[in-house]
């Protein structure tokens, strides 16, 4: 097959979306859709291996001697919300703009990576090898996404996540941390005196975490945001709870790690604490970096990311860059615009030409 033009492949890679959005991908459920990313590689006599709802490939010449670069985005969605006024698995194309979920989180930049793996695959002589992993769970943080797929993997040296940046350079994102409290109290009828009330107990540490802040301010990430999201407790209006759940979601910045952040909260607050995950790492890569240098001199600019993606798994440093908005993300009537896929792509391989 002869080397195809970037213009080739960003028919391709928009035709591949529209695909992408009339199959339906919730997490864990992305079986038809990897298909759908097995059958585009296979046009290109592509290599590639699955594993669960994963879809991965080397370059044809790769060479275990030399360092590699992952290139990485998913193909799962969360599911549509109900503010939708279109159907969310109907891609259509209006001024310019393709609708669709996932569309723009984060169907866009997939395919964009996708069509910049497809451009270098044959290319002899590389720097470094190219190692495109399609995966899923994404969104729910699955042990059977990216996380899992790792050890299967040969050895990363460095990764660009494809995710909404408008094409800019997120160096560091921070991690997630997610905690749940159980506040105990002592059950009873309203009418009588009752000295523990489980909500009371909840509320006063509720108050301590909305009041508290981390001392330590990261230039590009900020402060630790804390934020209380669920509660639940009490069956009917009579009767003094005994217990109260509520949920903690902390974004924590590169200056922590979750288990400090963990640790804290634990020892000043009298709920007991339980977390969902330590996994969820902040992470990020050094301005320094080719890649980053790279990026500068394409005139992109650098900023730090408080959204989650699969960078919080990698070890490895982790530049999270993509086609689209992170702020149409999960949002009802989600869409991309054309160019902004036809502009990621020749990013891409221009920022990929000037390292390897």
């Amino acid at each position: 097959m002869k080397k195809t033009t970037i213009k080739n492949l960003q028919e391709k890679a928009i035709q591949l979306l529209q695909n992408l959005i009339s199959t339906q991908s919730f997490s864990s459920e992305e079986d038809e859709t990897a298909i759908l990313i097995s059958d585009y590689l296979k046009k290109y006599e592509i290599d590639f291996k699955r594993s669960n709802n994963n879809v991965w490939a080397t370059n044809l010449h790769f060479d275990e001697n030399k360092p590699t670069i992952l290139l990485n985005s998913h193909h799962d969605t969360v599911k549509p919300n109900k503010g939708y006024t279109r159907n969310p698995f109907e891609p259509t194309i209006e001024d310019g703009k393709l609708f669709g979920l996932g569309s723009n989180d984060a169907g866009g930049s997939l395919v964009s990576l996708l069509a910049t793996f497809v451009h270098f695959y044959k290319e002899p002589n590389l720097n470094y090898n190219l190692l495109i992993a399609a995966t899923g769970e994404e969104e729910s943080s699955g042990k059977n996404g990216l996380c899992g797929l790792l050890k299967e993997l040969p050895k990363i040296d460095f990764a660009i996540v494809g995710e909404p940046t408008h094409m800019q350079l997120a160096i560091a994102e921070k991690g997630l941390l997610v905690i749940d409290g159980y506040a105990k109290g002592i059950a009873g009828h309203a009418a009588h005196e009752n000295t523990k009330n489980a909500i009371y107990e909840a509320l006063e540490d509720i108050f301590y975490l909305k009041n508290y802040d981390f001392p330590k301010i990261s230039p590009l990430l900020g402060k630790v945001k804390i934020s209380v999201t669920q509660i639940n407790a009490g069956e009917q209006h009579n009767v003094v709870p005994a217990s109260c759940h509520f949920v903690i979601d902390v974004r924590f910045n590169e200056l922590y790690t979750n288990t400090e952040i963990f640790d804290f909260l634990n020892q000043n607050t009298k709920s007991k604490l339980v977390a969902r995950s330590f996994n969820l790492n902040s992470s990020g890569i050094d301005i320094s970096h080719p890649i980053v240098k790279a990026g500068i001199d394409l005139g992109r600019t650098t900023y730090g990311s408080p959204t989650l993606s699969d960078q919080a798994v990698l070890s490895c440093p982790s530049l999270k860059m993509g086609a689209g908005d992170s702020l149409r993300s999960h949002s009802a009537d989600e869409f991309i615009f054309i160019d902004e896929i036809n502009e990621a792509i020749e990013i891409y391989i221009q920022l990929l030409s000037k390292i390897i």
